[in-house]
C-alpha cells in the first residue's frame, strides 16, 4: 500500500518567498484499488507523486510504500513501483524490445524471468507488431502503451498513473482504463491523477482533491456526491470554490 502521513514539501529559493507546494497531507492507498489524485494545476498533485516516487524528498512527514520509508529506504521503494507519466520519455532511437529488455535488467530481472514476462505484456498491451520498429516512429497512442509495459515490466505492487490518457484518442485511452482495471483485478495498488471526470468516475474506488497544497476532501466517489451533488465535474469545481473562497 501506500501510505502518507503529515507530508509537506517546502521549495526555498535565494531571496524569494518559501513555496509550500504541500500542506500537511495524509492519505492512504489501499491493495486492490484504484485512488484518484485530483486537483486543478498547481494544486501540488504532481509534487506528491514525484515524492512517492523518490524524485523529491519531503520537506516533513512521511511516505511508506509497501512499508519501505521513501527516504531512508528509496531503492526498496523503487523495486516496488512503477510510475507512468503522460509525457512517456521513451528512447526514440531504440525499439520497444530493446527498452523493455534494458529496464527489466535494470530491475535486476533473470533472463527467463524476464522473457516470459515480456511475451505477457506484449499480448495484454498489443506489441508484437511494433517490437522492433524505433519509439521516434510510433505513434503516441503506441508509444504511452510501451511506457506502460516499462512501467510494469518488473510486476510492481504498486503503480502509479499520472494523467496517463492526455493528449490520446478514444480507443487508446479506453485500452489504458481497461489495463487500469485489471491492475485493480490483480490485487496492485493503483494511484491516479486525472483531469477527466468520466474517467474519475469509471474507475476510482476513493478519491482525494488537492487544492492549492492542502487537501480539500477524501472518501468515496458516492460520500462526494452525496456531500456536493451528483455530478462529478460540478462537485470539483465546488470544493475547490469554496477551498479558495
Amino acid at each position: 500500500m501506500i501510505q502518507i502521513e503529515n507530508l509537506t514539501k517546502t521549495f526555498r529559493q535565494p531571496r524569494k518567498i518559501p513555496i509550500e507546494a504541500v500542506r500537511s497531507i495524509s492519505l492512504k492507498c489501499r491493495p486492490g484499488e484504484v485512488f484518484g489524485l485530483l486537483g486543478p494545476n498547481g494544486a501540488g498533485k504532481t509534487t506528491i507523486l514525484r515524492m512517492i516516487s523518490t524524485a523529491l524528498k519531503p520537506t516533513a512527514g512521511r511516505i511508506l510504500v509497501t512499508n519501505n520509508d521513501v527516504v531512508q529506504h528509496p531503492d526498496r521503494v523503487r523495486r516496488q513501483i512503477g510510475f507512468l507519466s503522460a509525457t512517456t520519455g521513451l528512447y526514440g532511437r531504440l525499439t520497444p524490445a530493446e527498452i523493455l529488455r534494458y529496464f527489466g535488467r535494470l530491475h535486476g530481472m533473470q533472463r527467463q524471468v524476464l522473457e516470459k514476462r515480456l511475451e505477457t505484456l506484449h499480448e495484454r498491451l498489443n506489441l508484437k507488431n511494433i517490437l522492433h520498429q524505433p519509439c521516434d516512429k510510433l505513434s503516441s497512442g503506441v508509444k504511452q502503451r510501451v511506457g506502460i509495459a516499462r512501467t510494469l515490466v518488473h510486476d510492481p505492487p504498486v503503480i502509479v498513473f499520472d494523467e496517463p490518457t492526455v493528449g490520446l484518442d478514444v480507443i487508446t485511452s479506453r485500452d489504458i482504463i481497461g489495463f487500469i482495471k485489471d491492475c485493480r483485478k490483480e490485487g496492485k495498488t493503483v494511484l491516479f491523477s486525472t483531469h477527466i471526470m468520466d474517467e474519475v468516475a469509471r474507475l476510482c474506488d476513493r478519491v482525494a482533491v488537492i487544492h492549492e497544497g492542502g487537501l480539500v476532501f477524501n472518501g468515496t466517489l458516492d460520500e462526494l456526491r452525496s456531500i456536493h451533488g451528483k455530478n462529478l465535474g460540478d462537485a470539483f469545481i465546488r470544493m475547490v470554490g469554496m477551498s479558495g473562497s
